[in-house]
């Protein structure tokens, strides 16, 4: 694998620093140490867990340099808890590991349960979640290669003072990307292309103070997109809601917010369909922005349970067991703040006409009048698949001038092709997001229908049914028989005259 390849024609487009591109390459490389005994797609659960110990540890170390430094070197000082964002206790620092000279895989798995024990409240399972990862076995990693891994990680610093919480952070999301490059298991559901995201969260516009969820989170990207957009403001600390269902994937998501500087942010684990875990006196907890790139077309999701769900997600229907798109906009409407609350959402493009069930739970999501925008993308912009995806965004306040309408924005063909698959760059969805704010008709781009258009094609939103298209110049037919035979005699002369050369070459004989 050439590291320098990897992110040439990286499918992540926004501006990457060279420090960012640098430490991407430094934690890829670490890969390579354990390429062998270990499967690339078990990467992820030795390289990240080891990344986030030695992030804990350089920002430690940093901590405690300012306290000494503030209390004229009092050490017993600079160990306080105040002083710093995480406990670590005796013999779990990175610098106790590194001094390990045998049983080094011992030392690690001590070390990171010794953190998780110290912070119960902040850490708990961010380690322990990677229970894949058999650092002790030494017939798989020996001494000698983790030594190798360890030095390798030492050789950089890590700590806020060495590497932004984005540059850190965004050169983390690279190395997530490529582990989802390498086990194409779920690399769909593993990562959203960051200009999708942002875009996301362009059409919410979060303010600081109001709360953001993400029933699907995945490795966190949404949330902090949205406290980016907030400018990490200190309103947004406790005020940022995640739930993800699968154990590992809802640590990495903990290291990611992390790891970018947020704050007092609540991420859990648990199947949000059958089991949200945000509630508020038995009812679904309710927040002003709700964000998700949900599963495509989730199989045995739990439509019996759905269909006398206690907490009413069901209100338009139960979509069949066989897809639980529906059941996840219904999910996203239900917890919406009924004044404030805004909804963005990628849904395949099925949702816009697939009939029986779906289209009953459509039309009433018409009626609704909280649709104020459908965008449908291009195919192949989401990461390892070709499924064509759409976003909807849904509005409990919307405008005075949009009630009763929706903006349906044709973005299949604003994109940038790439080698390996198409990309939305920062230019084109701050196209889109300009013909959402505009809103108003673009001839084969935009369209803004009433309710009542809707009503009049069977509640279909098929973007297309409804686009203008630019009028075609009519040829009249005489014109198009002059063309084809003047295009027929060209080409019968040029035959005559290549004949007459391969003659005269004596290439061909009569």
């Amino acid at each position: 694998m050439d590291v320098t390849d990897l992110e040439l024609n990286v499918s992540t487009v926004h501006p990457e620093e060279t420090t960012s591109q640098e430490l991407f390459a430094h934690l890829f490389e670490a890969c390579n140490i354990l390429r062998g005994p270990i499967n690339q797609d078990e990467y992820k659960i030795y390289v990240i867990p080891i990344l986030f110990f030695k992030r804990i540890s350089d920002v430690y170390d940093e901590e405690t340099q300012l306290a000494l430094e503030a209390s004229g070197g009092d050490e017993e000082f600079a160990g306080f808890a105040e002083n710093h964002r995480f406990v670590i206790p005796e013999g779990c620092h990175w610098q106790d590991v590194r001094e390990t000279s045998e049983n080094i895989g011992v030392a690690i798995v001590s070390a990171m349960n010794g953190i998780e024990r110290a912070n119960p409240d902040t850490l708990s399972g961010v380690f322990s979640n990677f229970d894949d990862a058999n650092w002790t076995d030494k017939t798989t990693l020996s001494d000698e290669r983790l030594k190798n891994l360890i030095e390798h990680m030492s050789k950089l610093k890590i700590g806020n003072n060495n590497y932004s919480a984005d540059v850190m952070g965004d050169s983390y999301e690279f190395l997530i990307k490529k582990f989802a490059d390498l086990s194409k298991k779920n690399a769909g559901e593993f990562y959203t292309p960051r200009s999708i995201v942002k875009l996301l969260i362009m059409l919410l516009a979060p303010k600081a103070g109001e709360t953001v969820y993400d029933p699907a989170c995945g490795t966190g990207g949404m949330l902090i997109e949205a406290i980016r957009y907030m400018h990490n403001d200190k309103l947004t600390y406790g005020r940022i809601y995640g739930q993800e269902n699968n154990l590992t994937t809802s640590a990495i998501a903990r290291m990611n917010l992390f790891l970018h500087g947020a704050m007092d942010f609540k991420v859990t684990k648990g199947d949000t369909l059958r089991s949200p875990n945000y509630l508020e006196r038995g009812s679904l907890q309710t927040f002003d922005c709700v964000v998700a790139n949900p599963p495509f077309s989730l199989k045995n999701w739990g439509a019996e349970q759905f269909n006398s769900d206690i907490y009413g997600r069901n209100m338009w229907g139960s979509p069949t067991d066989s897809n639980g798109d529906f059941a996840w906009l219904q999910h996203m409407v239900k917890s919406m703040n009924p004044k404030t609350g805004r909804c963005a959402v990628v849904l395949p493009q099925g949702v816009l006409f697939r009939t029986g069930k779906e289209g009953e739970i459509r039309r009433q999501l018409v009626e609704s009048d909280k649709l104020e925008a459908i965008i449908t993308l291009a195919s192949g912009v989401f990461y390892s698949t070709g499924v064509s995806a759409c976003i909807l965004f849904l509005n409990n306040n919307k405008a005075a001038s949009h009630r009763g309408r929706i903006c349906m924005i044709n973005a299949s063909g604003i994109y940038t092709p790439q080698r390996a698959q198409n990309i939305m760059t920062e230019t084109d969805i701050q196209t889109v997001f300009d013909y959402y704010t505009a809103y108003e008709d673009v001839t084969e781009k935009v369209k803004i229908v009433t309710i009542a258009d809707i009503r009049e094609k069977d509640y279909s939103l098929a973007i297309n049914n409804y686009i203008e298209k630019k009028e075609e110049e009519t040829i009249p037919p005489e014109e198009i028989r002059r063309q084809y035979f003047e295009a027929y005699y060209e080409m019968v002369e040029a035959e005559t005259r290549m004949r007459e050369l391969l003659l005269k070459g004596g290439y061909i004989s009569e």
